[in-house]
């Protein structure tokens, strides 16, 4: 387990800063933000990702099923003088009484959902009039898509692409790195919702709501710049243009959707 995982405010202000190098920048290639501008994220976790949002001035609102997070970030934004809403929720209970939104922003979030597309079909009607959604999360097949990080074992938490053993195989060997009930349970439900390329590709074709406005799949995630120091680097595109190989290097896939 890294440190960040345990000192969860070092990892708000990590979220922080890449949010403000890469993803609003992002973002912005596709929409135009203003004054009025408002933003939200479902599994928004602590908020780091919503912090310089709300200091550019948009009005933001985080959700997550976790009311422990939620205090974190209420606590966190506090701390640093902003202003932002938060609520713990079920995605699949929010109401629309919040309004809709400008930008929706769901990071590394789809892969612990098993529920997709009921999820994804959701997200229209929180979507303002030439709004868009802003997608990540890590390619299941990649060195490390099982979020095995998490884990305190040492030897599991740097072990590339164990995730990917048989269920029955890869629970005996969490147990055998007294791994506890807890994150065993995540660890495995994340192998049962996992997300590939084609699997959330070929969930939007089916609902038909969303236009693919871009798609960018990263070798090396721009979180990692924050993390580990590594610089950001795009798939090549010799490598993305395959289907089913690309996940094995994809650390992270950006993707804007618009509204058909």
């Amino acid at each position: 387990m890294q440190e960040r995982h345990k000192n969860r405010k070092l990892y708000f202000h990590e979220l922080a800063q890449t949010s403000q190098k890469y993803f609003i920048p992002y973002i912005k290639q596709f929409k135009q933000l203003g004054q009025d501008s408002r933003i939200l994220e479902i599994g928004c976790g602590d908020g780091g990702n919503l912090l310089p949002f709300a200091q550019m001035g948009y009005y933001t609102l985080g959700v997550d099923i976790s009311e422990r997070r939620i205090a974190d970030a209420q606590k966190f934004f506090t701390d640093c003088n902003a202003k932002g809403d938060f609520l713990a929720s079920d995605v699949f209970l929010l109401e629309e009484l919040y309004g809709t939104f400008d930008v929706i922003i769901c990071h590394d979030v789809i892969e612990h959902i098993g529920e997709k597309k009921r999820f994804l079909s959701l997200l229209p009607q929180f979507l303002a009039k030439n709004g868009i959604v802003f997608m990540s999360f890590p390619a299941w097949q990649m060195p490390f898509g099982g979020h095995q990080q998490i884990c305190r074992s040492k030897v599991i938490s740097h072990l590339p692409f164990v995730h990917l053993l048989p269920k029955a195989l890869f629970r005996l060997l969490l147990k055998a790195c007294a791994e506890d009930d807890a994150c065993i349970k995540e660890i495995l439900s994340i192998k049962e919702t996992k997300t590939s390329i084609e699997i959330f590709e070929n969930i939007l074709k089916s609902i038909g709501k969303f236009t693919i406005a871009d798609r960018t799949l990263w070798l090396i995630n721009p979180h990692y710049e924050t993390k580990f120091g590594m610089h950001p680097l795009k798939l090549p595109k010799c490598l993305a243009l395959i289907p089913y190989v690309r996940n094995f290097f994809t650390t992270s896939c950006f993707y804007v959707l618009g509204m058909d």
